[in-house]
């Protein structure tokens, strides 16, 4: 089985609109996939289709392999948490747990309590309701929801909107720490794209609707690379000395520096032949892509999240 899920031509029309059109992903057993895109640009949609909560309007999907009736059977293996978890507020995280386990007929003794602790919510007091927790609470027993039956993935929308920058380092070593523990594939969509990259090993960029690319974080490391970034008093006298010492194709960005793609193993030359020149070196270093640069680069415009 070379991939875990596997969409072709996937695409959801809601009157007039198509949510999604055309979309075929690709995600292999053991991933932490990131599907990245604004909001509106069909990842919610997406994730509804895979995980059987809304029928395509046209294509179809594989999970674990298996297609038709088989693949339905295969949904039980897949976890989900997709927009607010739906909570009990007036009970505990243990019942919570406890009810959809009974749904399930999962009752092994101590199972809702590895969940809890799975989690990091096993010291919670039995005597507060779900609706008095922290946002970040909540979607950790959002997650615990989503990894009840023990699936083989889950899918995970904006696990980490919202949270404060404890909650979010939180959420990513759990997501690191059920991918290395427990095997579990993960599909998880974020606009914090920095905090993303932190987890993913493999990406999906949608867009109005569109998946423009998929790559693993490796093919991202190699299509953003290294530049060396100049700033001085006089970029253009910059631009010239470069020129001469055999570095072209240096890039004038919006902030005055100059950035080039090469040259990196040459910056105390550089930084001697500008400063001989009599021009003012304000600084000068080496800088690596971000995903959410690469991200703004392929969709273009700001990112709006």
């Amino acid at each position: 089985m070379e991939f875990i899920l596997e969409t072709r031509d996937l695409t959801k029309v809601y009157g007039q609109k198509e949510a999604a059109r055309d979309v075929n992903l690709h995600i292999r057993e053991g991933q932490i996939y990131g599907l990245i895109g604004r909001n509106g640009a069909g990842k919610t949609t997406v994730m509804r289709m895979i995980s059987g909560l809304s029928r395509p309007t046209r294509g179809s999907y594989s999970l674990f392999g298996k297609t038709g009736m088989e693949m339905q059977k295969m949904l039980r293996n897949v976890g989900v948490l997709i927009e607010q978890p739906g909570l009990y507020p007036k009970l505990s995280a243990y019942e919570n747990l406890k009810i959809k386990c009974i749904g399930m007929g999962i009752r092994p003794k101590g199972y809702v309590e590895n969940l809890l602790k799975t989690v990091g919510l096993e010291n919670t007091d039995a005597r507060k309701g779900a609706g008095s927790y922290s946002l970040g609470m909540r979607q950790r027993l959002g997650i615990a929801l989503a990894l009840v039956g023990d699936p083989k993935m889950i899918v995970l929308d904006e696990p980490i909107n919202g949270l404060d920058p404890q909650g979010i380092a939180e959420v990513r070593e759990m997501l690191t720490r059920l991918r290395q523990e427990k095997g579990i594939t993960i599909m998880v969509s974020s606009h914090i794209l920095d905090e993303l990259s932190k987890v993913a090993d493999a990406y999906g960029v949608i867009h109005e609707g569109t998946l423009l690319d998929e790559f693993t974080a490796e093919q991202l490391h190699e299509r953003c690379g290294q530049s060396l970034v100049l700033r001085t008093d006089d970029a253009a006298a910059t631009l010239r000395i470069l020129e001469n010492m055999g570095l072209t194709g240096a890039v004038s960005q919006p902030d005055g520096s100059l950035r080039l793609s090469r040259g990196m193993d040459r910056t105390r030359e550089i930084a001697r032949a500008v400063v001989g020149a009599g021009i003012g070196l304000e600084e000068i270093y080496l800088r690596t892509m971000t995903l959410e640069e690469y991200y703004l680069g392929m969709t273009g415009g700001e990112h709006n999240g």
